[in-house]
């Protein structure tokens, strides 16, 4: 699931010049472009999740139907959160599938809905690849003193780490 090039760093418009929560405005500004990144990622995950739920077939159908929308549901939530921290940082939050396809990291979901198996495949690295998003920004989030951003990155690792981890137990023989 993950695109093979590296994400476009697409420049953040600033909402407001005078921000003032002891961190430093090129510290902001790199933060909420990583932030932006995991927004992306983010939601690419919940739209691949939520077309997995709805085209998922075979024996395994109730249970992945059912863990699909308990998944995607989570992912739904979670996108608010990312996008208002970039907001209290002082930018836009980026909005637009042409965005969110430039900042990504990972791949759109499959034109023709893969079996259930390689869905749970999909899955499992595009939860691997958001954690490890949040995780590429914890030393800046920690230099800076930004323990709100580190909080949100904590807890979006946790969730995204236990879910790879519970779909990685699918697939095992």
């Amino acid at each position: 699931m993950a695109k093979s090039k590296t994400p476009n760093t697409t420049k953040l418009q600033l909402t407001s010049k005078n921000v003032q929560i002891g961190i430093d405005s090129h510290d902001r500004e790199a933060i909420a472009e990583g932030l932006a990144r995991l927004l992306a990622d983010t939601y690419t995950l919940y739209l691949t999740t939520h077309n997995f739920h709805w085209n998922v077939t075979g024996p395994m159908f109730n249970t992945l139907h059912q863990m699909f929308m308990v998944q995607y549901t989570e992912l739904w939530n979670a996108v608010d959160p990312v996008a208002e921290r970039i907001r209290a940082l002082g930018f836009a939050a980026p909005g637009s599938y042409a965005a969110f396809g430039q900042l990504s990291r990972l791949a759109d979901a499959p034109q023709q809905p893969p079996k259930a198996e390689q869905m749970i495949a999909i899955l499992v690295q595009g939860h691997e690849t958001v954690a490890g998003t949040a995780r590429s920004l914890l030393p800046l989030t920690e230099k800076a003193g930004d323990q709100p951003t580190t909080d949100l990155l904590s807890a979006r690792m946790d969730v995204h780490e236990k879910t790879a981890w519970m779909l990685r137990s699918l697939l095992e023989a």
